[in-house]
């Protein structure tokens, strides 16, 4: 591999590293998922300040070609990304499947308390979903 491209790699791994870091900082990326990208940053790196590093690997483990291993190393990566993925959606679909059943639970004490007030002669003004403002209050204020 020539200077000019080592150097190149260089520089667009470590644009990258700080990319990464500036949308970690402005809270659009979670470190916890970013942490994987910032460690292929760093192999990333390591591999292009050490070019002997990967044909050294490929040979002690068997693998014919430097840039067989450097696919082997891709899809691995792919493959824990995936995984990660797969951990955070499972998250997701048990978080939400509790949230809509305490909703439901909320809805019908809701319910419940109001039809108990209407037996008892209060009446109940309802609020009008339709005009209500989904977004949180937060964002309503700054747009105003």
């Amino acid at each position: 591999m020539s200077a000019r491209l080592q150097i190149l790699i260089a520089i667009v791994t470590v644009i990258a590293f700080f990319y990464i870091g500036n949308k970690v900082r402005a809270r659009v990326i979670e470190l916890k998922y970013a942490l994987v990208w910032f460690f292929l940053a760093v192999v990333l790196l390591i591999m292009d300040l050490a070019p002997n590093l990967l044909e050294n690997a490929s040979r002690l483990l068997g693998v014919a070609l430097p840039i067989n291993m450097l696919s082997l190393l891709g899809f691995a990566f792919v493959l824990i990304i995936l995984y990660s993925f797969t951990i955070v959606l499972t998250n997701e679909n048990r978080r939400t499947k509790r949230l809509t059943q305490e909703i439901a639970l909320l809805s019908r004490r809701i319910s419940e308390l109001e039809g108990v007030l209407r037996d008892s002669g209060i009446s109940i003004d309802a609020p009008d979903t339709a005009t209500a403002d989904p977004r949180p209050e937060h964002e309503v204020q700054a747009q105003k």
